[in-house]
């Protein structure tokens, strides 16, 4: 297929405009295989090129504006007919060339714009051409990415469906850019998990079903080789530390470590780990200071999501370390928690999955009133609908009991206590280690009256995660209700250190006021509760509380 004149393929003189769907197509690893086969790899690429790419560009009315040897500029009138020509080659490439080696396959990767384009002789020029290039490069191989107004457009009409990338800062485009990735089986990735992990394949790894997250090595900026020990320590820390968490899929220290020393893509990084985010920092040491720099980024965009500094004077250096590591850890759970959450707000609410929907119900948890609290229950019971064996959704369900029944009165309490219990118990039974459900079920138990049984309950749900903020918010109300207000304050700010945002700290903060109380400490409690007002103004328990304390 030959190249058309420019001003042909919009329809238009020389400098004319026309609103146009463009397709860019560039071919992956081109240089490489060049180098590995020249000629071999050529009458391949023209064999693809005359049998499968030319054949569909004419079926769907495309032309060809430019080519680049490895790339390729098309033009179509319709949208629908661009997609559907991308669609047709990313399917029929990977049967067309076939019997080669992993690493020496023929694949491409597709960016699809629609916009105005201005002819200048044989050259198209405008956005609409130059985000459908840029778009390309965030494209896996074999896939296709593409703008809000193309997914807009084919969404209902053709039988595809998207995943979101989010808004990409895009190199040479002013504003960011919203794309979508097309979800399908183009045969470019192996069948199976087992084939990616067992065959050597330098294809993209499926997203696990859960958050996935890569802690790179701590660049060791010190100059020093002796300080790598202290920056190795920081990153492996971490990594154990995030393990910990049951909502995270964490990627083993020997696997993330193969990238010391290297400068690193975290697009390319997200790819071959098959993870959604990085964990990437610094450590600088001078004399007696360390600073640590440390930044989560969406391996899909590229974007920070959340970045900090830590300076510290080295005293009791593995001290130093354990505080960064908690520090870093707290603050990054909270942050993947909001990306996802963000992702899943834009999807509508029948197009969710299971974990989709449990980040919707904790958004909604997090409005802290009465009607969102109804609202996430709903999710949490929709997540259950989808997938029977969620734990954590059963565990978050019995928290909106507890909520209608303790703090909107919504549900008589000991009704609620006993939903909560039940419900909590369908967790345990999918997850016996849930600490989250292990601490739900002691408050139940002690709410019940069964002060024993709720201290055993909460000493399993601490023993299987020593980080737990509900296991350490629900023992701390647990001990200043049974006569240890001062211990159970400690635990109630450990709590409230561990997971600062979290909608829920409006009961912990509730329960640090009735310590004082409980200790006839009155100018203290009044002080904790108009803290606590300050902070959750619609929370109707503090306000009882500083009225006690006041008389």
């Amino acid at each position: 297929m030959s190249v058309t004149k420019a001003s042909d393929l919009i329809g238009g003189s020389l400098g004319g405009r026309k609103l146009i769907a463009v397709v860019y197509a560039d071919m992956v690893g081109y240089s490489r295989l060049i180098g590995l086969d020249d000629s071999g790899t050529l009458d391949r690429l023209r064999a693809v090129r005359s049998q499968v790419i030319d054949p569909a560009i004419a079926e769907h009315g495309g032309r060809l504006a430019q080519t680049g040897g490895d790339s390729l500029l098309i033009v179509f009138d319709s949208i629908d007919g661009a997609m559907r020509c991308a669609v047709k080659v990313q399917q029929q490439v990977p049967d067309h060339d076939v019997g080669h080696a992993p690493d020496r396959t023929i694949r491409f990767r597709i960016g699809i714009n629609i916009g105005d384009a201005i002819a200048d002789g044989t050259d198209l020029h405008g956005d609409a051409v130059n985000i459908a290039a840029r778009l390309q490069a965030e494209s896996p191989p074999g896939g296709i990415c593409v703008s809000r107004a193309v997914r807009d457009h084919v969404h209902g009409r053709l039988d595809l469906a998207f995943e979101e990338l989010g808004a990409l800062s895009l190199k040479n485009i002013a504003r960011p850019v919203e794309a979508f990735v097309l979800t399908f089986d183009t045969g470019t990735a192996p069948k199976s998990l087992e084939e990616s992990l067992f065959h050597n394949t330098p294809e993209v790894l499926p997203l696990p079903d859960k958050p996935s997250i890569a802690v790179l090595p701590f660049t060791n900026m010190s100059g020093d080789p002796e300080q790598e020990y202290f920056s190795d320590g920081v990153a492996e820390d971490i990594i154990t530390e995030l393990s910990r968490s049951r909502s995270l899929f964490v990627i083993a220290r020997n696997s993330s470590f193969t990238y010391k020393g290297h400068a690193v893509d975290v697009k390319q990084v997200g790819r071959e780990l098959g993870v959604r985010y990085v964990v990437e920092g610094s450590v600088r040491r001078s004399g007696a200071r360390v600073r640590v720099t440390a930044q989560l980024v969406d391996t899909k965009t590229g974007n920070h999501i959340w970045a900090e500094r830590y300076d510290r004077n080295v005293i009791e250096v593995f001290a130093v370390q354990d505080e960064i590591t908690a520090a870093v850890t707290a603050a990054i759970l909270p942050a993947v928690t909001d990306a996802e959450q963000q992702r899943a707000l834009r999807k509508l609410p029948e197009n969710l999955g299971a974990w989709e929907a449990y980040q919707r119900g904790l958004w909604h948890v997090a409005k802290a009133n009465a009607a969102d609290n109804g609202r996430a229950k709903e999710f949490f019971e929709q997540a259950i609908s989808l997938d029977t064996t969620f734990a954590a959704a059963y565990s978050h369900l019995a928290l909106t009991f507890i909520r209608e029944g303790g703090v909107y009165a919504t549900r008589r309490f000991d009704d609620a206590s006993k939903l909560a219990g039940t419900t909590t118990l369908k967790a345990i039974e999918n997850d016996p280690n849930d600490s989250d459900a292990l601490a739900i079920l002691a408050f139940a138990t002690q709410t019940a009256g069964n002060v024993e049984g709720a201290r055993e309950r909460i000493s399993l749900a601490l023993a299987s995660n020593a980080n737990s903020p509900l296991a350490h918010g629900f023992n701390g109300a647990l001990l200043v209700w049974s006569g240890h207000p001062s211990e159970g304050r400690d635990e109630l700010l450990i709590a409230l250190r561990l997971n600062p945002r979290d909608p829920d700290n409006s009961y912990f903060a509730t329960q640090i006021v009735i310590s004082h109380y409980f200790e006839h400490d009155y100018t203290s409690a009044t002080a904790a509760a108009k803290r606590a007002i300050a902070q959750y103004p619609g929370y109707p328990s503090p306000y009882r509380w500083l009225a006690a304390a006041l008389g």
